[in-house]
């Protein structure tokens, strides 16, 4: 289960890469900006970053983009990996929510 759940999330998060050719090396890359802080101005900014925050989990967790990308189009279809994905995500913006009491009065 936890297998069809980060190939949705890698589906899921990733898409918007592709046909991005990677660097030739790292030490061409800039590097991406970490997480600074959980504190956002609007509850839209705060699922941006739980967005960010899922991606990040997945590309840490493999870190092997080659690997990241096999087998994308068997789960690509699946309504039940997409439904675990967005719960990640949501687990992630609940966080981020409470961190930012609710987007305050």
């Amino acid at each position: 289960m936890a297998h069809k759940v980060l190939k949705l999330l890698v589906i899921f998060f990733l898409v918007p890469t592709w046909g991005v050719a990677p660097a030739a090396n790292a030490a061409d890359s800039p590097k991406k900006e970490g997480i600074q802080s959980l504190i956002t101005e609007t509850p839209e900014e705060g699922f941006q970053l739980a967005l960010k925050l899922s991606r990040k989990g997945v590309t840490e967790t493999q870190g092997d983009r080659e690997v990241l990308h096999e087998g994308r189009a068997d789960y690509a279809q699946s309504p039940d990996a997409l439904i675990q994905a967005s719960g990640v995500v949501a687990v992630h913006f609940q966080t981020v929510a409470e961190a930012n009491n609710y987007w305050r009065d």
